[in-house]
């Protein structure tokens, strides 16, 4: 009897289990992001000069160049024609509205502006600041190829 109550019991945790992966999302976070830029050498050196990425492959062919900074990986690849690329208008175009980044410290974003603020071709939108009332500081850039980017610090409690 002792086996047969076991038994059920194994195969009523197997049934729970299953029903409960039902309602598991079915990705597990992101694989990498594809940003379309103007600028390929321009859009790449940002990320691996100003940002520290990793140059970590490419594509001489699209063209596209991979870059990550160890947890992110993202390709950035070529417009087609440079001279016909239509900007990305966050307010009326269905796409990426921006990038948002998490940074360490408060430090660390404040590093990360002064050396982002002197970049050619970046735009800052607003330096460090609170977002919405706090705690977390962020900061938004368009980086060289028009990409909007945000650099976010939120303290632990």
């Amino acid at each position: 009897m002792k086996q047969l109550i076991s038994a059920l019991i194994i195969l009523a945790a197997s049934f729970t289990a299953h029903a409960n992966d039902d309602k598991k999302p079915l990705t597990s976070g992101f694989n990498h992001v594809g940003l379309t830029v103007s600028n390929l050498e321009k859009s790449a050196s940002f990320f691996t000069d100003t940002l520290q990425w990793k140059l970590v492959g490419g594509d001489e062919k699209y063209p596209a160049k991979f870059v990550s900074d160890g947890k992110m990986f993202l390709t950035l690849w070529q417009t087609k024609d440079p001279k016909k690329t239509v900007t990305f208008n966050r307010k009326n175009n269905v796409g990426l509205h921006h990038l948002a980044f998490t940074v360490e410290s408060l430090e660390r974003l404040n590093v990360l502006f002064e050396r982002i603020k002197n970049v050619d071709g970046v735009i800052v939108e607003f330096a460090p600041e609170l977002a919405y009332g706090g705690p977390t500081m962020h900061m938004m850039i368009r980086e060289p190829s028009g990409n909007r980017l945000e650099f976010s610090y939120r303290p632990k409690k």
